[in-house]
Formats: C-alpha cells, sequence, structure tokens
C-alpha cells in the first residue's frame, strides 16, 4: 500500500502565527505536524511507500525528512507551479506503483485506522472512499450525505450546522475503478472530482470517531499544541 501526503499548501490563513514554513511544518509541541502524520502512518505494516506532493518551501520538507527514521520508502511529487489538491494528487498518483493509494492532508490529523478504510473501498464498487467525522455546532466545513448503503448522494457548503458528517481529508482511491484522465492538471479535488463523481455513485463514506483536527487556522493550530501534549506523550 502507498500513501500519499498533500503537502504543498501555502498555509496563508496561518501567516499571522507560522511564517516561513509550509504548513505540514508548522511546529507543534516542538515537532513539524508532518512529524505526526508519518508517525501515524507507520502504526499501518501495510504502508511500505509514502509520496509527499510538495511545493511550496519544499527544501525545508526534503532537508527535514533525512533527519527522522521512517519504516517505510519517502518519494516526492513536485509541484513547479500551484496546482490545487486535485493537480496535487495527480500528479502523485502518477508515482503509484501499485493500483490504489491512500492520500491524507498535510494540514489535517485524522485518526482513522486506514486498514479498514482500504478493506472497505476495495471491496465495494466506488472508486474513491472518504473518511467522515460526525461533528457538532459547526460552521467551518461543509457536510456529507450519505444514502442508506453509505454511497455518498450530496455535498453540502458550509453554513452553521448542529451536526452533520463531515469530509475528514483521508481518502482511499482504487486506480481499477476511476482513471487519472478524471483528474484536471489544476483545480480543487472536492469540486472537480469528488463532486462530480456524486452522480456516477463512485463514492463511499466511511465514518470514523477518531481524534480529528484541521491546523488550517491560527485558533485549531493552537487547540493542537494543547491536545497533542496529551496524545503524544
Amino acid at each position: 500500500m502507498e500513501a500519499i501526503i498533500l503537502a504543498g499548501g501555502l498555509g496563508t490563513r496561518l501567516r499571522s502565527v507560522v511564517s516561513e514554513v509550509p504548513k505540514c511544518m508548522a511546529p507543534v509541541c516542538g515537532k513539524p505536524f508532518l512529524f505526526y502524520l508519518l508517525r501515524y502512518l507507520a502504526q499501518f505494516k501495510e504502508i511500505d511507500r509514502v509520496i509527499l506532493s510538495v511545493g511550496y518551501l519544499r527544501e525545508i520538507i526534503m532537508e527535514w525528512i533525512p533527519t527522522i527514521e521512517l519504516p517505510f520508502e519517502i518519494a516526492y511529487a513536485i509541484e513547479e507551479t500551484p496546482l490545487g489538491t486535485a493537480g496535487g494528487i495527480k500528479l502523485a498518483l502518477q508515482q503509484v506503483k501499485g493500483e490504489e493509494a491512500l492520500i491524507l492532508n498535510g494540514d489535517t490529523f485524522f485518526d482513522v485506522n486506514l486498514t479498514e478504510l482500504s478493506t472497505t473501498g476495495e471491496r465495494n464498487k466506488e472508486a474513491i472512499s472518504l473518511a467522515l467525522k460526525r461533528m457538532t455546532d459547526f460552521d467551518r466545513y461543509g457536510t456529507v450525505n450519505l444514502d442508506k448503503e453509505s454511497v455518498i448522494e450530496q455535498f453540502q457548503e458550509k453554513k452553521p450546522c448542529k451536526e452533520g458528517l463531515i469530509n475528514g481529508g483521508v481518502y482511499y482511491i482504487d486506480l481499477k475503478k476511476i482513471t487519472l484522465a478524471e483528474f484536471p492538471d489544476k483545480g480543487s479535488f472536492e469540486k472537480e472530482v469528488l463532486e462530480k463523481n456524486v452522480a456516477k455513485k463512485n463514492l463511499r463514506g466511511y465514518i470514523s470517531d477518531g481524534y480529528f483536527i484541521d491546523i488550517g487556522i491560527p485558533e485549531d493550530y493552537q487547540k493542537a499544541n494543547v491536545d497533542f501534549s496529551d496524545l503524544f506523550k
């Protein structure tokens, strides 16, 4: 199994508290956020290769990686210009050697059982499985609606919500069921790939109650610094 981490984000909303490093390298409890993502992936013995989709200030990532010990191979998909999430994923998928891949956002930690996610995705007919998180009292995220078979039937825009399922930014893609031609060279993965596949009933939701944090805004970045001191003692 191979995993892709999208680590090319500019992190513009974090500039007030973190600058001069890519967002995935923002320090949390003394270590780059990316350290925790790689440590998480290392729990899953079937993952033997990780592709980092990098762009902005990528040299910082590439210089840091050799300083840590990892149980899997690291490869890079390099964005010379910003490609958006869809383009970054497509670029990285071109380096995947097998027929399946896991995808994680480099600014999000979602404690999903990746073995279950991939097994569920492999045995069903849908091309992409999304890890979903149930949340209450939020307005930062859009919501995801499932049918009774857990097939995704609708993505709803961001709005104040009492309760709902959100896209947690962790995906399993079965490359036997979707082609790279369906991914644009540049653009939003959510808009250009996921939303276009809803009508095809080609997306499956996998609900997880694992810990979730997105450090994309200063408030949640500060929360990660508090939470991780307990989670990763």
